[in-house]
């Protein structure tokens, strides 16, 4: 639709509905000292001048493109296929909105219904929808869902220690006011009972780490209380998915399908459950059907939940999906297939279990040995995380790791690598030389 300005009639009949004399009628609560403030602003810049000014500011940041990069964290560098971009920037895709309308949407709605398909094959779960903003929201509804799951007789959150940090701390601030007790949980804790509603753990953890679910599971079940699993969807390329260990809900960040790092946004967070509980989950679903013709078609199903429609009553306030960035992970997932899913998550193990063997042959440092891993280990170092990074980034051109100590006090001093399929060995190798010169 094009840009039709209002006439001064249409101004005047609307500051008449709404009883006000004139525009500035409408700032009349405004302080006048505070209308017009002086504003100290540099003279105007032609856009050749404003492009160069932002190249040169742009030139400041050191990004994963630079050199190499083994920060994780919740947010990994992986490669994005030019096939997602090429789709992406499709006009009927980038400019779609919400496809309220299925008959002039079928392009968008058989996109996120394939979307909800392959996820539903990645997690092992029976519905998916699409989506949420990021990891952390999705966290964060899976944990209200489970609450409607039990019909808020229940009001206990366990979250597990290694559950991502931000995640953690956002669960906290999107249920703050509906009276929850939330409990941090560790392996052995006994701290289940017939007032839990979910236990909530990572797969692999925060610190990378790989653990048999089948006993959380179990535990979780036996009081009665769903297992909520935020898991990596690239390590589901080659790991048992959460579906197969008796999971409920399984949410997580797609960021690393097709995303990019974009320098944190925007993401996508991935929600799928069992098909019982599908009438509390939040957010969009797609599903496929027949015309009067018996074509194949696809519409919005159980679009009630939201807020849109259902208001007050609504499970969630989730309406936007995060549908571009659903797509580039349907597009990344297509494009690789089951087969290129699996040879990313091997590379991504491989590589980070050379970084592992030849990082725990140098003097100062000491790897952790507590189990299985997949891209991310922890790194015990000889000094502050921070005065390492420093160093690596300065006088290496390497992105270093993620200083655990910010989040766990019994971690001060130790480093969380990631490596995946972007890093060469010969990187590795580097990194391991720069590190060997750190204690020197």
């Amino acid at each position: 639709m094009p840009y039709i300005p209002h006439s001064d009639a249409d101004r005047q009949a609307m500051l008449a509905a709404i009883g006000v004399q004139s525009v500035d009628g409408l700032f009349a609560d405004v302080p006048a000292h505070v209308r017009f403030p002086d504003l100290d602003l540099p003279l105007a810049l032609s856009e050749m001048e404003v492009r160069w000014e932002l190249e040169n500011l742009a030139k400041d940041n050191f990004t994963a493109a630079d050199g190499p990069c083994f920060l994780g964290a919740g947010a990994y560098h992986h490669f994005v296929p030019a096939v997602v971009d090429t789709i992406l920037r499709r006009g009927e895709f980038y400019t779609a909105y919400t496809p309220y309308q299925p008959e002039v949407s079928q392009g968008t709605l058989q996109a996120i219904f394939e979307y909800q398909s392959m996820i539903c094959a990645l997690t092992g779960m029976e519905v998916s929808n699409a989506s949420h903003y990021d990891g952390a929201t999705a966290t964060a509804e899976a944990v209200i869902t489970a609450i409607n799951v039990h019909r808020m007789k229940r009001h206990k959150v366990v979250l597990s220690s290694y559950v991502h940090p931000e995640y953690r701390a956002v669960v906290r601030t999107y249920t703050q006011g509906m009276g929850l007790e939330i409990r941090e949980w560790e392996m052995g804790d006994r701290r289940l009972d017939d007032e839990t509603a979910c236990l909530v753990i990572q797969y692999p953890d925060f610190l990378g780490r790989i653990g048999d679910l089948t006993p959380l599971v179990e535990a979780a079940h036996a009081v009665g209380a769903l297992l909520i699993v935020v898991a990596d969807p690239i390590a589901l390329g080659l790991l048992k998915p959460p579906g197969e260990f008796g999971a409920d809900i399984v949410a997580g960040e797609g960021q690393g399908m097709g995303a990019g790092l974009n320098f944190g946004g925007p993401y996508l967070g991935l929600f799928a459950t069992r098909a019982e509980y599908v009438r509390k989950m939040a957010g969009r679903l797609v599903g496929q059907t027949v015309d009067t013709q018996g074509r194949r078609g696809f519409v919005l199903t159980l679009s009630t939940r939201e807020q849109h429609i259902r208001r007050e009553k609504a499970t969630s306030n989730i309406c936007t999906n995060q549908g571009l960035v659903a797509l580039a992970a349907a597009v990344y997932m297509a494009a690789l297939g089951r087969c290129g899913m699996r040879q990313v998550a091997e590379l991504c193990y491989h590589k980070a279990h050379y970084a592992w063997q030849r990082i725990g042959e140098l003097d100062g440092f000491s790897v952790a040995d507590d189990g299985p891993f997949f891209k991310e280990f922890v790194l015990r170092c000889p000094c502050p995380v921070k005065e390492i990074n420093d160093y690596l980034l300065e006088d290496w051109g390497i992105i270093g790791g993620y200083d655990l100590g910010r989040d766990y006090a019994h971690l001060k001093d130790h480093m969380l690598l990631c490596a995946t399929e972007m890093n060469t060995r010969e990187e590795i190798d580097t990194l391991v030389q720069a590190l060997g010169e750190v204690v020197e």
